[in-house]
């Protein structure tokens, strides 16, 4: 009886001893992740890289070293690691399986850092969403709208929808459409046009402004006007021109396109 007392304790004070021993590590490897990771931001071997990078970077590390800390309390607890080899197969295929959706936003981000569409900065296009890049994650890119809406969008969405990076490139062109009356001079509205294009200041000069008649109906002529700017200057451009057009055109006297009334 007294062995069998004996070897109840033993057990207790292993499994104990190996209980908190595990209980330590678990708090103390938390502890040092977040201050390593931290660390890290704070460095310049982070600091130096890309913003999309780093973020990436940033969170892969940090699932890494939990993923070893939970393993390395499992082995401490006196789990046999051959076990856990089995059980965390069994179970990946089982969670495979329900988190497809999730596994392929995982592989979306892991392909947005070798391709590169976009980073953190840029204003895009993409899966429906339009708005400024604010993070690329694991699982999830967000984006900020024009309005200071936060949107995230899956990785997955993300590899399998059209992207349009509209801060990609130094240069943008900005086309507007303008209208008058048939009776109208071309030339007239053309130079009236070019010398608008010209005043602007943020408007390059090549390549060349454009402006001519492109098209028209029975009551109007259509103009096209296109010019080139610096990407971060595209929407002062754009407005800026329509108000400068408009204006100098009404000032001009230029008559409106007649509109049809139809008689019911």
């Amino acid at each position: 009886m007294q062995q069998l007392l004996n070897k109840i304790i033993e057990v207790c004070t292993t499994a104990g001893t190996r209980i908190l021993l595990a209980i330590v590590v678990w708090a103390a490897g938390r502890f040092l992740i977040r201050k390593l990771v931290a660390f890290l931001q704070k460095r310049d071997l982070l600091r130096k890289m890309e913003p999309t990078v780093a973020s990436f970077v940033g969170n892969f590390i940090n699932i890494l070293l939990n993923i070893l800390l939970i393993l390395t309390v499992i082995n401490i607890l006196g789990v046999p690691m051959a076990s856990v080899v089995t059980v965390l197969a069994a179970a990946g295929v089982a969670v495979g399986m329900s988190l497809q959706g999730a596994l392929s936003n995982l592989a979306g981000g892991i392909m947005l850092m070798f391709f590169r569409p976009f980073s953190v900065g840029d204003y895009v296009s993409a899966g429906g969403e339009e708005g400024t890049v604010k993070g690329i994650a694991l699982f999830y890119t967000t984006l900020l709208t024009s309005d200071n809406k936060r949107v995230m969008i899956p990785n997955g969405t993300l590899m399998n929808a059209n992207i349009t990076n509209y801060s990609s490139e130094g240069m943008r062109r900005v086309d507007l459409a303008f209208s008058c009356g048939k009776g109208e001079s071309v030339q007239k509205v053309e130079t009236l046009m070019i010398s608008c294009l010209s005043a602007q200041e943020k408007v390059l000069k090549d390549p060349a402004p454009f402006a001519r008649l492109t098209g028209g109906t029975d009551q109007a002529l259509q103009f096209s006007v296109r010019v080139w700017c610096r990407t971060a200057d595209y929407w002062d451009v754009y407005y800026d021109l329509l108000e400068r057009v408009v204006t100098a055109m009404n000032e001009a006297g230029i008559s409106a396109p007649a509109i049809r009334v139809t008689q019911a």
